[in-house]
């Protein structure tokens, strides 16, 4: 049952990260109308963390008709998170920023559309993020940072200021970025990753000092 105030809420994504956004908007005003997994079709139906899995992605319009007006997407994947925000707002959904009241952001640090704040998180002065990122369980992203579309900062990664990470990449947990590096679009920081120099677009690196390992 919704609760007097609360916002409807639909979360697309069925599994851990979804279980974390869904604490979030609890905790912020919102209530969760339903949850969607568009890979899991024997889910449906089935109950999941205080709500239900509806379907997949083919319910949108529909929920959104039914006056669902707000959706986060709470998927890992870098990719398919922005697809799937994507088909969210054009059906009509808008999609809202999840900041856990553990989480700290700078009064000018600009925060995109479906963006997702974990506890313990911070955004320092001057930073960027775009829509639909991820700055993950106690990330930290230092002042004049830019993060675009799609980033994941997973958890305990840290950059330092003036980094710039391009759309649709993944800072693994535990990494450290230097300041003023730049990491291309759709490219693999992994675990406890330190990052001294650029990495280009499309590569998976890691180690200490990072080199890159593979094309992706």
């Amino acid at each position: 049952m919704t609760a007097p105030g609360s916002i409807p809420l639909l979360i697309v994504g069925a599994g851990g990260h979804a279980r974390v956004v869904a604490d979030i908007a609890r905790l912020t005003g919102y209530s969760v109308a339903a949850f969607l997994d568009d890979v899991h079709t024997a889910r449906h139906g089935t109950p999941f963390c205080g709500s239900v899995i509806a379907g997949g992605l083919e319910q949108l319009s529909a929920l959104a008709h039914a006056g669902v007006r707000h959706a986060v997407v709470a998927i890992g994947d870098c990719r398919a998170r922005l697809e799937a925000a994507t088909r969210a707002a054009d059906a009509g959904m808008e999609l809202a920023v999840m900041i856990h009241p553990r989480a700290i952001h700078s009064s000018d640090a600009t925060i995109g559309a479906g963006t997702v704040l974990v506890a313990g998180a911070i955004v320092n002065p001057g930073a960027w993020i775009g829509a639909n990122a991820i700055i993950n369980t106690a990330a930290t992203v230092d002042h004049d940072c830019i993060i675009e579309d799609g980033v994941h900062i997973a958890c305990g990664a840290h950059l330092a200021g003036h980094v710039q990470v391009g759309r649709g990449s993944w800072v693994g947990i535990g990494a450290v970025v230097k300041e003023r590096v730049r990491i291309g679009a759709q490219t693999i920081v992994g675990a406890g990753a330190l990052v001294l120099k650029d990495l280009p677009d499309g590569v998976m690196a890691y180690g200490s000092p990072a080199r890159v390992i593979q094309h992706v």
